[in-house]
């Protein structure tokens, strides 16, 4: 592997929310890089070797040269930091791009049982056969209410550059809107905007292997 070449190790049913952050940030950026699938079904994530470049045995990892790294935000944040002179990830404006933090941190610590009731396998394998629970409701109304208050028109990116909070936010978006749940007009026409990025649909339409569960 050459001195800088770019690797990112992520799940091998292209599945991952966080995964797809990085993606979208490598897309956008018009970096060149390998992907290399990892085995969660087979808990390739646990190997020694991958532990050692990941530290936390986690997906996705980057790999930069001898340099590597996990957990999604960091990597999106250190590629803008890494190649500066790229178009960015995050948002130059400086309360923009808090926005845009608080919007990620947000998606990646709460809504639970949306995540749990409408995984990311119900968007690109098989729909969900069960209607939402109640908390799962509650969520995806907190979800919608959240998202209109920081959509300013459903033609527009958050803040006007497109950055991966707008991704983060559609690919949430899109686990109700996929599952055929009720979703308010002008948020879902904001998500289905979002989702038609070539960088988003470079993650969306890969082809996938049968999925297996773990």
């Amino acid at each position: 592997m050459k001195d800088d070449a770019l690797r990112l190790h992520g799940d091998r049913f292209w599945i991952s929310p966080y995964v797809f952050s990085c993606v979208v940030a490598l897309e956008e950026k018009g970096l060149a890089y390998e992907y290399v699938p990892v085995a969660l079904d087979q808990r390739a994530q646990k190997s020694a070797d991958y532990a050692r470049r990941s530290v936390t045995g986690r997906v996705p990892c980057l790999e930069h040269g001898a340099f590597s790294l996990a957990e999604s935000q960091a990597i999106v944040e250190y590629l803008d930091d890494a190649f500066a002179d790229t178009a960015r990830a995050m948002p130059t404006n400086i309360q923009h791009r808090a926005r845009a933090r608080q919007i990620m941190a947000w998606i990646r610590s709460d809504l639970m049982p949306i995540r749990e009731e409408r995984s990311t396998t119900t968007m690109f394998y098989e729909r969900a056969k069960s209607p939402l629970s109640d908390k799962g409701v509650e969520h995806a109304t907190k979800l919608c209410a959240v998202a209109d208050a920081v959509i300013s028109d459903p033609g527009q990116y958050l803040f006007g550059a497109f950055s991966v909070a707008d991704a983060d936010l559609s690919f949430m978006l899109h686990r109700l809107i996929l599952n055929g749940e009720a979703v308010p007009a002008r948020v879902k026409a904001w998500a289905e905007f979002v989702w038609k990025r070539p960088s988003v649909q470079k993650f969306v339409a890969v082809k996938r292997d049968p999925y297996v569960e773990y």
